[in-house]
This record gives C-alpha cells, structure tokens and sequence, in this order.
C-alpha cells in the first residue's frame, strides 16, 4: 500500500492523478494539501480501489464533488478551502465506512441529503462556511456515532432540532448564525462527554439549562447573541474550570456569580442586564477627539494629527484603559489555531501603497467582539472615521485569496454596518477602505462594537483567521469645542472684564433672587445634582430641532403631566419626547424623582430613558421611541388595525411584561413597586416586544417592610384591592395588575369597557365563573380561534387568576410568575401549599368591599383613568368606582357621557 503526497509539481489535479495512476492503483491515501491546485475534482480516484483518504485542502478546485465516489470505502473526504459548488450527492450516503467529512469553506449550496443519515462510522462532519439552506434531515438522528459536529456560516433556517439528542458520543457541537423562527435551548443533557457547545446566534430564548452545570469536562461555552435570560444558575459553580465562557449579547439578569467574579479572564458577560459598575468620572475634563493606531504604535498623519498606540497583548477577554479617554475590550479565542498565546494583533509583511501606510501596517484582531469606547466626550455630533485594510489574505488565484472575512459594526449600539467585507469594500486585499458615520453623542460615551456573527472562512490561509479587524479609528466633532475658541486679549484685560462681569452678575442674580425667580429653579437644580444620573441631557435647541420645535403633527400622546412628541436625531435616532405640563403643582418635583429613579434602571422590558432637558420652564424627558404604541392600541383598537396579535406574539408579551416587573421587584438595587401596572403602560417595540413605561407614578419601595401610600396613584380596574381601599402598598399591588393585564391579553378584551356574558361586568368576574363551570377556555380572544398551544393558555390563565387573587399574600413573587410562563414550574408549585380562597368566597369579598365603601366621598384620592376609546388622554374616577358587581347597561351609558 502506498501514500502519496504532492506527487507532481503541476499545478492540476488531473495532471497529478494521472501520474499517480500510472505508478500505482494501490494507493490508500491521496494527500494534496495547499498545492493551490486548479481544475476539478476527477471521478477518476473510485478507479484506485484500495483509496481510504482523499485530502485535498487548501488549494483552488472549482466544480461539484463526484457523486461516483458513493461507490468507494474512503474513511476520510477533506475538501476544506476550495472553489466547490453545487449540492452534497446523495450518493455519498453509500459509504458505509466514511469517519470523517469535512467540506468547510467552499460554495456548496442546496439543502443536505437525507442520505447523509445513512453514514454509520462518521464521527466528524464539518459542514461550516457555504450556502447551505434548510434543516436538519430527520435522518440525522440516526448518527449516534457523531464526536464532532460544525454547521456555522450557512443559510439555515428553524431551530436546533431535537434530533441531536441522540447523538450521546458528541465531544464538540458548533452551530452558528441560524435563520428563522425563536427556539428554546436543545436537549443536550444526553451528551456527557460534550468538551465544547458553540451555539452562537442561533436565536436561543428561556434560561440557561442547569444540567450544563454537571459537564465538569466542558472547556468552552459559547451561547453568545441569543435571547437568553434569567440569572446564571447556581449549578454553574460546577464547570468553575471551564476555560473559556462567553453569555454576551442575552438578557440575563440577576447577580453574577462569586466563582466568576474571582475567575475574572476568559468569561465574557457584556451585553446583558447584570448590575452595571460605577459611571465613568469625567469631572476633570471634556475631550472632543480620539485618534487610535489599532494595533500598532503611535504615529502621526498629516503632520499634525498623532494616532495613539494600541500595542497591548490582548487575550480571550480582556479590557484594556489608556491614559487618556479610550479603552478596548476584547472577547472571543481563535479556536483550532494551536497557539496559546495570540497576540490578537495582524501583521502586514508587504509593501502597501496607500496614503497614510503607516496605519495599516498592523491591525487590531478579535475572534468574537471587539468595542473600543471613548470616554468623557463633550455631547454634541461627531464624525466616526473607521479605516481598514485586509492585510491577512492575498489577492493571487491562490487558497490564500479565498478567504472571507465578514462582521458587523455597531456604533452607539445601532447597526451601521452588516456583514462588512473589507476586500470587497476596498476592491481587494492590501487596499484602504475609509468608512464615515456622523453619530450623536448624548451620554459623554462613545462605543463602537465589531461583531463577528459567525459568517467568513475561519481556515484561510490557516485555521483561526477570521473576525472582526480595524486598522484606525478617528472621532472628531462637528462642532467647535470651547477649548478651541481662542483669544487675543492681554490678562489683565481678561481680568477686567471677568471681574465686571461678575460684578453685574452677582447684582442680577440678587434681583431675580429677592423676586423669587430663581429659587424653584435651584432647589431642582441641587435635587438633580444628587441624584447621580445614568443618563445624558439635550438642549432645548436639540429638542426642537427633533421635534420640529413641537409641531403638533409630531404629537402622539397625552399623559397626566403632559404631551408626548415624536422626534428624530441628527444621527437618525427616533426618540419619543414626554413634555412635562408647567401647569402641575407637582410637576417638577415629579420630573426629578422619575429622572432619578429610571435613570438607574436598565431592562430590555422597560422603555429606555436617553436623557433629560432642563431650560427655563422646560422639563423634558426623552425616551426610545416604541413603534407600535401600546399594549392597549393593540388589543382593543379599531378593527381595522394592521397590527394582529397571534398566540405566540402574546405570550411573548405577557412573558416580557412578567420578566420587566420581576426586575423591577426583585432585582433592581432600588426595588421598584410601579403603582400603575395597565395596557396603556406596556409598549410595544418594532418587534412588539413589551416595555414597561410610565414611572412617574411609581414609587421607591426602599425598605423592606410594608407601608401605608399617602396618595394613591392607579387606574381604575387594575388596581389591587388593599391599595384602592386602604392604601397598603406593597409589590404584590402589581402583582394584581398584571392578572388583569394577563387576563386581557388572553382575551383581547379590556377589563373596563366591556359588558361580558352572563351579567358580568369584569373580565376577572367571567373569568371566575367560566372557571365554576371548567370552560376556561372560553376566554380565548375567538381571533386566535384554535391557533394557540392549550397547555401555554391554561398556565397563562392560571397564573393570572392567583395574580388577582383578594389576599396579596396567596399572590405569587413576579420571579415566579415568570418560572412558571416559561414552562419551568406549575401553578401549584409557586402557590406553595397556601390556603387560597374558593371563586364564590372571592365574589362574596368583592361584593362586600364595594357596599362598604360605595358612596362614600372619597374625591381626595383621584385616580388616573385611561379610556379605551380614541386617542389616550387622562381623566379620574373615584375608589367608589373601582369593583362594582352588579350593574346594567344603563351604569356604562351614563358613564360614557
């Protein structure tokens, strides 16, 4: 038996078999790797009968793979680094003794073979880098055999299936980058020898599954940039040797554990919704520039333009603060490169003839995400200058120039950049591309994220090639920085004039003072100071410039401080302005404790804060803008409406909402209780995911134990039984709403503004009653009509009917409600053997409650009330209103007037 290896220097394939062929026909191995051999892959190797391994990697083969070599008892077929195209033959299902198929970083398209399941020796296939489109075939899951399974950088669609479960040998299981619909985590609990889970971008939700936490041998997890959330479970402490560990990019929340804490390297959590560190402390200066050397040593442009050095050795994830206003972070290792210690740092070894070659001598690497930030920025509009160079590939017909490498760019946390290929933006290899943004900087931080998804070759010209790569960064303003504002008049003039300006200044401080013009205004000003905030601050001008200095067309709504207006940034930010009523006794004092309070708060289910406005009699909020109004538009607006909520949306909705006060309750440092839980508080984003807005009614709930509310804050409906009538206030408050709320989205029907079946006035009455009669499922909006998951339905119902139950102590913790939507407890888990009050002693205690307290005048405590008719203005109602049982038509006619 022979090997061959590189038999020929001709540079064809055909050339070369030829060759061989006429030396031998009991070759067993033909290895021809990186020969940057042309031409096609022959059918004549099936004519060497004793053939076990074709390895032709790395070199410049176009056309398909032979579907003859079905027919063959190869053990080994790398195609790795080709020009290939055109489907996977069925045929290769034939070969019964194949071990290892790796085809990764070609052109192969079409959707895989079933026939593929056929395969029982195949331990290894690599699938990853071509244009492969749908799913897994079922009969994959008969590859029991399977050790190491890649599929990144394709075009599949749906979920992970879970087929894989039956792959209990599997040791390594990379998928990246799917297409498609949102899944939950794969059943991987089979796989006990799994040492390392790459499922990158592969739009996992629900919590992390504890059962990972027993894979002492696991050396890599990577679940970075799903949808993961919930807190890292307790059981994780088990893979605490774990080398390497990236969660960025999820929704997970909660307390970081101690083990990773004390770890420190090799984990990356950015990009989540754990408590945030301390701000950074910009007190000594404004900068209005940032010019950085990625990757090399500092160097000047221009004469007078000096890009820093960004020389330091960077690892799997690592943070790196310059002396001035910059910093880098960095995650991701370059996995299958064999080198230990990357210095994650390109270097170009050719001439290159561009201007200002000195940049692009070297380049900042990053196998995951890289950020560069920039700290203690005047605010104002910048130009963002990212300039690359693809320096690592060629632009020969050689392997070298197949390479790919494609991220994202994401500057102030929006996409300005998808699937970016430096190459193909420059015209080729070793060339210059410059791209310019112009961004606002509104918070005194600049961030700019390079993000590889998954896509590109990782194997070109050698394996651990690819993400994301800048040669230089360059951030200037728009504007002329005070700094900059020069001067030519002599000191003692400066002197001068500085002290008769003080002068006058101090005299028309003092009038405006003795006529108390200045004194509101100060006590806010000291109030904000001490408030820390989180946020940036506007201009007046800004506000206007967005808002076209609001115009009435830009209005979009009405709340019981003022109106809200829709506006546009500079950089093409839509924000949502909420203009405080001067008109409001308590306006301003409002204005602080809720710029105060949400400021700190940071939550994928809550409407983001970007900043405030103070300028004269102004008091203005800016917010993210929700592109899909409310909760309550969508539910029981007009008939017409585009907007449709099938089951799966609403569920989405009633999750987030749970999610969102869960950390409002129980995880926020401050402890939130909202006071105002409702449908017109819950928005809903382009992707109608929720937000909980409207804290201005909500208040600290700093202690632990309960208090008595001196104002009650709420809205007719919703509010909780203790709270309307007496005033106790505790979390458990909207724990209540969000029954009600729960209740609604179920069946699309408000639970004020409807006369239901069988006398029912509210939706909690005939959800009680359909319960006395086992028909639950009569509450179903008749829109979703049998397009919904019962079991999702049931538990929903359930959980909102002990939400809303008359005793806040049977009501669960919102953490529990959200356990329990996510399919990972039962109601009569989280109830936790409490006694909870029959249906008809719940009516009789709601009746009882409403004769004791109807017609007594209870005006001192007005509660804002939304209607559900037209645009959403605020209006009030008595307590008296609040649980009336009986009432007819008549009651809501009157009403209505």
């Amino acid at each position: 038996m022979q090997s061959v290896v590189n038999a020929s220097k001709s540079k064809n394939l055909l050339c070369n078999l030829h060759q061989v062929r006429a030396k031998s026909a009991d070759i067993t191995t033909s290895m021809l790797k990186t020969q940057n051999l042309t031409g096609t892959v022959p059918t004549e190797l099936v004519k060497l009968p004793y053939l076990q391994e074709i390895d032709l990697t790395r070199n410049y083969l176009n056309g398909s793979i032979p579907e003859e070599w079905g027919s063959t008892k190869l053990v080994n077929i790398s195609l790795l680094g080709n020009r290939l195209t055109g489907p996977i033959p069925k045929e290769l299902g034939n070969i019964s003794t194949l071990v290892n198929f790796t085809v990764e970083f070609n052109q192969l398209s079409g959707v895989l073979p079933p026939e593929l399941g056929n395969l029982p020796s195949i331990e290894r296939m690599f699938l990853t880098s071509n244009k492969f489109t749908g799913e897994l075939p079922e009969t994959f899951a008969k590859l029991t055999t399977l050790k190491d399974f890649r599929i990144g950088d394709n075009n599949f669609t749906g979920t992970i299936p879970k087929l894989i479960q039956n792959w209990t040998n599997l040791e390594k299981l990379r998928i990246s980058d799917l297409n498609g619909t949102v899944g939950t985590f794969p059943p991987l609990s089979n796989m006990i020898n799994l040492n390392t889970l790459i499922l990158r971008s592969c739009n996992l939700s629900g919590p992390l599954p504890d059962y990972l936490g027993q894979r002492t041998g696991l050396k890599t997890l990577d679940v970075s940039f799903n949808k993961l959330s919930g807190k890292i479970p307790d059981s994780y402490l088990g893979i605490s040797k774990i080398n390497y560990m990236y969660l960025t990019g999820n929704l997970l929340t909660g307390r970081i554990p101690d083990w990773i804490l004390q770890k420190g390297e090799n984990i990356d959590l950015s990009y989540n919704n754990f408590t945030s560190g301390d701000s950074e402390d910009c007190q000594t200066r404004n900068y209005y520039s940032v010019h950085i050397n990625c990757g090399g040593k500092e160097v000047i442009v221009d004469r007078n333009t000096t890009y820093e050095d960004d020389t330091y050795s960077s690892g799997a994830s690592t943070y790196y603060r310059s002396e001035t206003n910059w910093a880098v972070s960095s995650t991701g290792n370059f996995m299958d490169d064999g080198i230990d210690t990357d210095s994650y740092i390109a270097n170009n070894k050719s001439i290159l003839l561009m201007n200002n070659s000195a940049l692009y001598m070297n380049a900042r690497l990053s196998a995951l995400s890289l950020t560069y930030y920039a700290f203690c920025l005047g605010n104002g509009n910048y130009t963002v200058k990212l300039q690359f160079a693809e320096i690592m590939f060629t632009d020969d017909k050689t392997y070298s120039s197949l390479g790919r490498r494609i991220f994202d760019v994401y500057i102030q946390g929006k996409l300005v950049l998808k699937d970016f290929n430096i190459e193909d933006a420059a015209g080729g290899a070793g060339k210059e591309t410059i791209q310019n943004f112009t961004i606002s900087v509104t918070s005194r931080t600049l961030e700019i994220r390079f993000y590889w998804a998954g896509k590109g070759t990782t194997a070109i010209p050698s394996r651990g090639v690819y993400g994301p790569l800048v040669s230089a960064i360059a951030v200037t303003p728009n504007f002329i920085p005070p700094a900059e504002n020069g001067s030519s008049i002599s000191a003692g003039a400066v002197v001068g004039i500085v002290a008769a300006v003080a002068l006058l200044l101090l005299l028309v401080l003092g009038v405006l003072w003795w006529k108390g013009c200045l004194r509101r205004k100060n006590t806010m000003e000291q109030d904000l100071r001490g408030l820390n905030l989180q946020t940036g601050t506007f201009t007046l001008r800004q506000i206007k410039a967005a808002t076209n200095n609001f115009d009435a067309a830009n209005k979009i709504g009405e709340g019981g401080f003022g109106s809200v207006y829709k506006g546009l940034l500079l950089d093409g930010t839509i924000i949502a302005v909420k203009q405080l009523s001067s008109k409001s006794k308590q306006g301003n004092r409002e204005f602080v404790n809720e710029i105060g309070m949400i400021s700190a708060l940071q939550h994928p289910h809550l409407v983001k804060l970007y900043g405030c406005c103070i300028e004269g009699n102004q008091l203005l909020l800016v917010y993210e803008y929700m592109e899909n109004n409310s909760l309550a538009r969508a539910l029981f607006g007009p008939k017409d409406s585009p907007l449709k909520l099938d089951w799966p949306t609403r569920h989405k909705i009633c999750v987030g909402i749970a999610r969102g006060l869960a950390y409002l309750h129980e995880e926020s440092r401050l402890k939130i209780v909202h006071r105002d839980i409702k449908a017109t508080n819950v928005l809903l984003d382009k992707d109608l995911n929720p937000k909980i807005s409207d804290f201005g009614l909500a208040k600290l709930d700093e202690e632990e134990n309960t208090h008595i509310s001196t104002r009650i804050a709420g809205t007719f409906g919703y509010m909780a039984p203790e709270y309307a009538m007496r005033g106790h206030l505790t979390e458990k408050a909207d724990v209540y709403s969000f029954g009600v709320v729960a209740l609604e989205i179920i069946s699309g029907k408000s639970n004020t503004s409807h006369i239901l079946k069988d006398g029912c006035v509210y939706l909690l009455d005939w959800a009680l009653l359909l319960k006395e009669k086992g028909n639950l499922l009569e509450l179903v909006d008749p829109i979703l009509e049998s397009n919904f998951r019962k079991e999702e339905v049931m538990a929903m119902i359930n959980v909102a009917l002990l939400c809303t139950s008359f005793s806040p102590v049977v009501r669960p913790t919102m953490s529990s409600v959200v356990s329990v939507l996510e399919g990972r407890a039962y109601v009569q888990e989280i109830s936790s053997g409490l006694s909870i009050s029959s249906d008809e002693i719940k009516l009789k205690e709601l009746r009882q409650q409403y004769e004791l307290y109807h017609g007594k005048n209870t005006s001192e405590g007005q509660i804002p009330f939304l209607s559900t008719d037209g645009p959403w203005t605020a209006s009030s109602t008595s307590d008296a209103d609040l649980y009336p049982i009986t009432m007819n038509s008549q009651y809501w006619e009157k009403r209505d007037q």
